[in-house]
């Protein structure tokens, strides 16, 4: 029942075989991984008017001048991915090129800048997904955590149903709002140059904090450091090079372009038009939605302005949900984070990673009260961090590799590097106290946590390891044959040894049986077999939907109808047993579960299994 719940909900499993198929197609691609950039366009134009409004409506002239210092930031960093992106064509972004070029804990610290920021980039962009809805309709403000957290659970929903589902769901609200925006941008030029368009009337509801302020240069800083929100989400294209289809640099190298050329027209335009109408930051309306009424009026397409931004706001989390997951994945592949999280669900997509993205975002919605305003401080420090680090990694990835105009290559890396620093030190600095410093604290917190989930998996490795272990020292007592032993193992290693031999204990006639769920690890016991497994037979069972209850429970109702004259169907279960209870959470319990499945389920000939758990005791 659960099953066809599942499958209905989530749809078929995919095998393994397919996963060449779920590759995004250019077009798809910047609907899933320029989301977050694009949806900069609606909150970091009003991010820069909301500071330059507190030294009065004269200091709004700065605005323009300021978007186009961004713009020019725009290009640097995205001309330095793109080189990236050619570097490292395998993806990673700034954790792989960091942690390759500069070190461990460089390359730990870009990760933990990247986790950080895909989460927070989660919860803004369906929070002001939200403010687009209130805007039209303030009576739902009340609402908006709880709009914000349904609005997370659908964007879980379609990325759990896989990659290539989730582009051609996301791509037709990318294309419509960069559609209506550019109409919004060129209707008001339109209209600006014919001379029908006036001037944005007195405001009705005050501005928070409205010419209480000296324009002074700190203060333009901190517009700046505002307005930076817009790059934040350039870097995803990197880190999801693997998604595209092959050429997979090439695709993910042109979708960056335009992305870039996307984003920066849409910036200008809106920051131009709200500099021309002069429009200021009010409370419960968005500059967007302002500009809408005085360019479409009350009409149709205003309605459709506005219901069309909220909808690709929400879903601009889709760059986090494509990217984190993958990320995750690349870390836990590196033992920093728990192995579940390289698990391929069914539907070929990294299944944790999205449920762990979405609690983490449900939490943060709910912590700030689903108020954009309140999240954005902490939006582009972790992102002008990642920024800095791959940059500069990128400058000694030229200088290590050299070839062919190396020279100019480290030069545009390293003019990336020198930008994003200033600006990750203007953020810094002038956001601190408004929020910046909780993920100034974050970060350490999460390098910490990798570390000591790392030094965890080394020490496991290293007591469950063969080394120093001559292969004759495991053998047991030959035992008489009673009865038909399976062993169930997923590599060779002491907790194997031991099961093994107290197998052999049991009887004569023991199989060991390994679900090729990991080709690579299967290989590994294969070659490793003959000088450890002795004489007992090591049976391969294929797995293409990477089940391993499945084919195991197969395979145990094969042997009942083909030996039906044995006694018990024994069953040992090879498991090591952790010296801390936590960090039992950090390794797959495909053992417990296999007993689990295993004891409310009796052979197809109706015979009882025996399953007993060998354990083995790491120390502390």
């Amino acid at each position: 029942m659960l099953a066809n719940v599942r499958h209905l909900l989530l749809g078929s499993p995919l095998s393994t075989a397919e996963e060449a198929h779920e590759r995004l197609t250019k077009v798809k691609a910047l609907a899933v991984f320029s989301g977050d950039a694009l949806s900069s366009v609606v909150y970091a134009p009003e991010e820069i008017l909301l500071m330059l409004v507190v030294a009065g409506s004269a200091a709004l002239g700065l605005s323009l001048p300021i978007a186009l210092a961004i713009v020019v930031l725009l290009v640097i960093v995205a001309t330095s991915y793109y080189q990236t992106i050619h570097g490292y064509p395998s993806g990673g972004g700034a954790y792989i090129v960091a942690y390759d070029n500069l070190g461990v804990w460089p390359g730990l610290i870009a990760a933990a800048a990247l986790l950080t920021d895909y989460v927070l980039t989660a919860a803004v962009s369906v929070t002001s997904g939200v403010a687009a809805v209130t805007s039209v309709f303030p009576g739902l403000l009340s609402y908006r955590v709880t709009l914000s957290l349904l609005a997370i659970v659908f964007i879980t929903w379609a990325n759990l149903r896989g990659v290539r589902e989730s582009g051609t769901l996301f791509a037709v609200p990318t294309y419509s709002f960069v559609f209506i925006f550019f109409m919004l941008i060129v209707v008001g030029l339109a209209r600006l140059t014919t001379g029908t368009l006036s001037l944005a009337s007195a405001q009705t509801i005050p501005v928070v904090g409205r010419g209480t302020q000296a324009l002074t240069l700190f203060l333009i800083l901190r517009a700046f450091a505002s307005g930076c929100t817009a790059l934040t989400g350039v870097e995803a294209i990197s880190n999801g090079i693997p998604a595209f289809e092959k050429p997979e640099a090439d695709n993910a190298g042109r979708t960056l372009i335009a992305m870039a050329a996307l984003l920066a027209t849409m910036f200008l335009g809106i920051t131009f038009l709200a500099r021309s109408l002069s429009v200021v930051p009010v409370e419960n309306e968005t500059i967007v939605s302002q500009i809408g009424r005085r360019v479409f009026g009350h009409g149709p397409l205003y309605l459709a302005l506005q219901a069309i931004t909220m909808l690709f706001l929400v879903l601009a989390a889709q760059t986090s949900f494509a990217d984190f997951p993958r990320l995750s994945a690349i870390l836990a592949r590196d033992r920093y984070l728990p192995r579940q999280l390289t698990n391929l669900g069914d539907r070929l997509v990294f299944a944790n990673g999205i449920i762990v993205l979405a609690f983490l975002a449900s939490g943060l919605v709910v912590l700030f009260d689903g108020q954009t305003h309140r999240l954005i401080p902490l939006f582009a420090v972790g992102a002008f961090l990642t920024f800095t680090l791959s940059q500069a990694g990128m400058v000694r990835h030229w200088h290590k590799e050299g070839g062919r105009g190396w020279q100019w290559k480290a030069a545009v890396n390293g003019l990336g590097a020198v930008t994003t620093s200033i600006a990750l030190l203007i953020i810094a600095v002038s956001k601190f106290i408004q929020g910046a410093w909780i993920v100034v604290l974050l970060i350490p917190a999460f390098v910490w946590m990798f570390r000591t989930i790392k030094r965890h998996y080394v020490t496991v490795a290293e007591q469950l390891s063969l080394e120093r272990l001559s292969p004759g020292k495991w053998e047991g007592l030959a035992s008489r044959k009673r009865h038909k032993v399976v062993v169930p193992v997923s590599g060779m290693h002491r907790g194997t040894l031991a099961a093994l031999r107290f197998a052999r204990s049991l009887s004569k006639d023991v199989t060991a049986v390994v679900v090729d769920v990991e080709p690579q690890v299967t290989a590994r016991l294969r070659e490793r077999w003959p000088t450890w497994g002795h004489d007992v037979p090591l049976v391969v069972l294929e797995s293409p939907y990477r089940s391993t209850i499945g084919p195991l429970l197969s395979y145990l109702d094969e042997v009942d109808w083909r030996e039906p004259e044995r006694g018990l169907a024994v069953v040992v279960l090879p498991e090591f047993v952790t010296a801390k209870w936590w960090q039992d959470l950090l390794h797959n319990q495909t053992a417990r579960l296999i007993k689990r499945v295993l004891i409310y389920r009796r052979g197809r000939t109706g015979k009882d299994r025996l399953i007993i758990d060998v354990p083995y005791h790491l120390r502390h």
